[in-house]
């Protein structure tokens, strides 16, 4: 199993690609060879010496190499290099102009080891192929045609068929050298390059925010299209059994269903402008002092609503209060759409430190006929998520023929202060 891995090495298509990305890395060390071994000794004074200039060149080819792996393009090159080259082993990276400092040493780091990485290997890819050539006609001529005018003398026949054995043996050990240098050099990308600990801890709390926005849109749009689905549903059916026998009474449905549907779209613009990082035209923030307006689309659907209120309303806080309408219009939607029109008791009261809503409505329809009812439906899911958002307490089921949603949602200090009733019609 070993040995098989080894050979694989030899025809794993990431050797050659790392082969590239060193290459790559040699080319890129050429402009600064160039700063070292020309621009530099021709500018120094002659009297330090030929081996003095080459030495500050390189010091300086150097120093221009660190400051240049600074530069955004660079970073964006480099990142370019390892994507396609080397795997993508930081897929979550953002390549480009870095926003702190240690992100822009980090990307540096990755730039010189690739460079300085690619450099030797980018040499001995150039030099060893050239000399197994030259190698193979050594112990036929008894000569290596490098180094000097005459090359190098090697014994001829049998006793010279090393020679060519050992360079094509180096040429196999080179792409070993290439495999481990580009794992090492992937490895140091990751390390480098790769998201720390706090930063993905904090995208992960950014992407848990998302969700909950995404969720609290999706309880939004619930809540208010299947509350005007409902009504529609009721009002359409009323409004065809009354079109010709009561105009009037045909007209006031229709009517009630041409608000619910221009309320439900303006809902849903608003979230799906949400959705799209778009503007919309407005925000809907119904909250308890809609709640007429919401008991009266709920009346005209032809049940009967009986609503007590207790309690200051305008001292609850508006996030507590835009929740517990949303709460009470799904608590509406649901007897609707599962009992009919039958009676419904709404009550409200706000004091102390608590704000407390029941919504009970018979299980009996109208006909007579006992409806059951779904347990855990998305709507009831979606009242139970803004109550645990809230801290709040929600219990909901079926007691003496009557069908109770009881939800206690606590906010800070506020006194009972009066009493209202409102009797529906």
């Amino acid at each position: 199993m070993t040995i098989r891995r080894l050979l694989a090495v030899l025809v794993r298509r990431s050797t050659y690609q790392r082969w590239v990305y060193l290459i790559l890395g040699g080319a890129l060390v050429v402009p600064y060879l160039l700063v070292a071994a020309i621009a530099i000794p021709s500018i120094v004074p002659v009297a330090l010496g030929e081996g003095a200039a080459v030495g500050v060149g390189g010091v300086v080819a150097l120093l221009v190499m660190v400051a240049t792996s600074f530069i955004p393009a660079v970073r964006v090159l480099e990142g370019t290099a390892i994507r396609e080259l080397l795997d993508d082993p930081v897929p979550t990276a953002v390549f480009g102009p870095a926003a702190t400092t240690e992100a822009r040493l980090r990307s540096s780091a990755v730039f010189l080891l690739h460079v300085l990485a690619g450099a030797l290997v980018s040499l001995l890819s150039l030099v060893l192929p050239v000399f197994f050539v030259l190698s193979l006609a050594g112990p036929f001529t008894g000569n290596l045609g490098v180094g000097t005018v005459n090359g190098i003398e090697v014994p001829r026949g049998w006793a010279g068929a090393w020679l060519p054995a050992a360079f094509g043996l180096s040429l196999i050990l080179l792409i070993y050298l290439v495999a481990v240098t580009g794992a090492l050099l992937t490895r140091a990308a990751a390390a480098l390059l790769g998201t720390s600990a706090a930063d993905r801890i904090a995208e992960l709390e950014r992407r848990a925010d998302r969700l909950s926005e995404r969720n609290r849109l999706a309880r939004e749009l619930h809540d208010s299209v299947g509350h005007a689905l409902s009504v529609v549903t009721i009002q359409s059916g009323a409004a065809r059994r009354t079109l010709r026998r009561d105009p009037e009474l045909a007209e006031r449905a229709l009517l009630a269903i041409e608000d619910s549907a221009r309320a439900a779209l303006d809902d849903l613009d608003y979230v799906l402008g949400l959705l799209r990082d778009e503007p919309a035209a407005r925000a809907p923030q119904s909250d308890l002092a809609d709640m007429s307006a919401l008991l009266d689309a709920t009346r005209a659907t032809g049940a009967v609503v009986e609503a007590e209120v207790r309690g200051d309303l305008s001292g609850v806080p508006p996030t507590v209060s835009r929740e517990a309408y949303r709460i009470l219009q799904e608590c509406l939607t649901n007897a609707l759409r599962h009992a009919g029109k039958v009676p419904i008791a709404v009550r409200l009261e706000a004091g102390g430190e608590l704000l407390e809503l029941s919504v009970t409505n018979r299980v009996e329809s109208p006909e007579g006929r006992v409806r059951d009812r779904p347990r855990g439906g998305r709507g009831l899911r979606g009242v139970r998520e803004r109550v645990e958002v809230l801290r709040g307490e929600v219990r909901a089921g079926r007691t003496d023929g009557l069908w109770e949603v009881l939800v206690r949602l606590p906010f800070g200090g506020h006194g009972v202060v009066g009493e209202k009733r409102v009797n529906g019609t």
